[in-house]
């Protein structure tokens, strides 16, 4: 039996976020350019965002480039951003092919205007499908959309849209990029670094977590599986016990 064959796909991970980490260590064991590794990281890209719509799985989110990315050398950076805009380009008719959605969440006004037009005509084109979402979080920390989820409810305050006793988690929830998502089920991490860098703070609190050694590039759908699998094998009990949720 494969890996997938055992999933149960009653129980799938409504949404599930991926850290891709490991592209420059996975190009340095083997004497190449950062952005070698980098573009293979492509490939797991491909391959994983085919694996999560033929389960059946609705949003998967991406950390691609974080606001702390910006400060790596210049030429990284550059080559970061046009490597990701060209591969959305590449890989725009197979997400149409698959009915595959793309957005993407972040301070996108940081990035160059070539990549911020290129990635919104990417999205333009994908809006009518119905499948998987692939969210790419770009430029994007968690400390950025909290303190932008707050400026705008004191905004909201100050301008008597709102009452301030009447900010909740609910509310504030909806102030966040990913308000049109439902918070991850569960989180993965490549590369053996178990920390969550800054992503998706407020999102995760009940996500369950899956770490592993191997770097992006060498990441597969057979991994992709076996995180699947694992997050099967949990018990999500919210902060109740086994027996209250036995009960239910």
């Amino acid at each position: 039996m494969s890996l997938i064959d055992k999933i149960d796909r009653t129980r799938l991970p409504k949404h599930v976020a991926i850290i891709m980490d490991g592209n420059g260590r996975w190009a340095k064991q083997r004497g190449l350019m950062r952005s070698i590794g980098h573009e293979n990281g492509v490939t797991t890209v491909r391959q994983i965002t085919e694996i999560a719509s033929e389960l059946g799985i609705g949003y998967l989110t991406l950390y691609t480039f974080s606001t702390e990315n910006w400060n790596r050398p210049q030429d990284e950076v550059d080559a970061l951003m046009n490597l990701v805009v060209v591969s959305i380009e590449q890989q725009t008719p197979d997400l149409i092919k698959n009915n595959v959605r793309l957005t993407a969440i972040g301070d996108l006004e940081r990035m160059p205007d070539f990549a911020k037009q290129r990635l919104a005509k990417c999205i333009d084109d994908t809006s009518h499908c119905t499948g998987l979402v692939l969210c790419l979080a770009l430029s994007y920390s968690s400390r950025w959309e909290i303190v932008e989820a707050c400026k705008s409810l004191a905004r909201k305050a100050a301008n008597g849209e709102i009452e301030i006793d009447s900010i909740d988690a609910d509310l504030f929830s909806q102030q966040l990029a990913t308000s049109k998502m439902p918070d991850p089920d569960l989180l993965i991490r490549t590369a053996g670094d178990e920390r969550i860098s800054n992503f998706l703070l407020w999102q995760i609190a009940y996500s369950e977590l899956y770490f592993t050694d191997k770097f992006w590039p060498d990441f597969t759908k057979d991994d992709f599986c076996e995180a699947i699998i694992s997050y099967q094998q949990r018990e999500r009990r919210y902060g109740k016990t086994s027996e209250q949720l036995t009960s239910n």
